[in-house]
């Protein structure tokens, strides 16, 4: 299991709800960028932070390994963005308290990678990063300091072994040719029965 960031300034209404993430291959004139290769490695069980406006807003548990996707709907985000990119079925719960990085530097600055850190050290954000590791002491960090109960989490949110009917799934969303994940995560989770949970919590 790893910990993972990713910042949503742009994307945060359309990928939290809709169970995902997203992200271009390579950069605007096709060199790689190494925030986009990240969505390779994730893996289900990892734990990601979704940071938006200042403030870490979710935690998200990875479902799926990354499959190519169009890009989604994002309506006017992104539009400089390829139409082919990486898409990582995502569960997220947001938090009621929302926590704000630049608040708690003097605990965090210390645990920044020297490599692909999210933040600068004086807590603000850096454009350009999308999704990033950190470390385990890091993740725990932001564990205790955003009060996520881990029990329920693991609860609601484990990946779900992959089925036939899963792969079946795939297949519809690829067939219909639908605009926008959000639609295409719907159709996965009536067929599933996955999505009550989020009431429930």
């Amino acid at each position: 299991m790893r910990y993972w960031w990713v910042n949503q300034n742009q994307t945060y209404e359309f990928e939290v709800p809709g169970g995902f993430l997203w992200s271009p291959k390579t950069r605007a004139d096709g060199g790689r960028n190494p925030f986009y290769d990240f969505m390779k490695e994730v893996a289900p069980g990892d734990y990601v932070f979704s940071f938006s406006d200042t403030y870490i807003k979710a935690l998200g548990v990875i479902q799926r390994r990354a499959v190519t996707s169009p890009k989604p709907n994002f309506r006017t985000a992104g539009s400089n963005w390829s139409d082919e990119g990486w898409y990582v079925q995502t569960e997220f719960i947001e938090f009621e308290d929302p926590i704000k990085p630049k608040d708690f530097m003097d605990q965090i600055a210390p645990l920044l990678p020297e490599k692909y850190a999210p933040l600068q050290p004086n807590g603000n954000g850096l454009q350009g990063v999308y999704l990033t590791e950190i470390s385990q002491e890091f993740g725990n960090l932001l564990l205790l300091l955003t009060k996520a109960n881990l029990k329920v989490i693991n609860q609601e949110l484990n990946p779900l072994p992959i089925s036939d009917e899963e792969d079946e799934i795939e297949e519809e969303i690829k067939m219909k040719h639908l605009e926008g994940d959000l639609e295409k995560v719907q159709i996965a989770k009536a067929r599933k029965g996955q999505g009550i949970f989020k009431s429930n919590v």
